[in-house]
């Protein structure tokens, strides 16, 4: 079975936008375990808009599933990560001013930067992932950084299947199968929903874990935060 890992980034934006501790992240990251969530992620980002850094720490003693941290490399960033020591860091190649995450390594570029970067985690015995557009050729450099994993950017995916093109699943069942080939899990995540997660799942070779959060707690809102993880579980079986 594919994990669940939630992200709940978005709780963190509704909390911080009233200045208090409603929602209470601690409490809902809880919560999603106990209703079956196998992984809680968190995306800080430098300006703190909405996972503060010390909501890394806080969590920690929280998450008894698995901890994924994600995030751009930066300085501040890679000092958490090693403080907290998470089961899992994913690099994302974000902007500071980046509302969301909208693009992946480019694994040959940025070759040297990642492999040092990659290589300090490990040594402090936490899991890699590279987030990655479906492209041959990054997945074939992921190899070189020394990741444990990808991570698939899942956006073109989402939007096309919503048009009805199933046939945009192809680049990354291509990209799967090669990551595996080269020794490399496959995690995937951005715009993953209850509508287009069991199609995905169902075609995408050795999926490891999705990572889900804004589509998962807006249809919270509607059907109930136990109910959709339920749901969410249902479909990647």
């Amino acid at each position: 079975m594919t994990k669940l890992s939630v992200n709940v980034n978005k709780i963190a934006t509704l909390r911080n936008s009233r200045g208090g501790n409603v929602p209470n992240l601690l409490k809902v990251a809880g919560d999603i375990q106990d209703f079956g969530g196998q992984g809680i992620t968190i995306h800080p980002r430098p300006d703190e808009r909405h996972i503060r850094y010390q909501d890394a720490y806080d969590l920690k003693p929280i998450v008894h599933t698995e901890y994924n941290i994600e995030g751009n490399p930066i300085p501040k960033f890679v000092d958490l990560v090693l403080a907290v020591k998470p089961t899992q860091v994913t690099l994302v190649p974000d902007a500071i001013d980046a509302i969301t995450s909208n693009a992946g390594w480019d694994t040959k570029k940025n070759e040297s930067f990642l492999y040092e970067v990659i290589s300090e985690f490990k040594r402090n015995d936490i899991r890699t992932s590279i987030f990655v557009d479906p492209v041959i050729d990054m997945i074939e450099g992921a190899v070189k950084t020394g990741a444990d994993r990808i991570e698939l950017y899942t956006e073109e995916f989402a939007l096309e299947y919503g048009k009805g093109n199933k046939e945009a699943i192809t680049p990354y069942a291509q990209c799967a199968q090669l990551a595996i080939d080269l020794g490399l899990g496959v995690n995937a995540g951005h715009d993953l929903s209850l509508d287009n997660i069991q199609f995905f799942k169902e075609n995408i070779p050795g999926l490891l874990e999705v990572s889900i959060g804004h589509a998962l707690i807006s249809e919270s809102i509607y059907l109930g935060l136990e109910n959709v993880i339920q749901m969410y579980l249902h479909r990647l079986k």
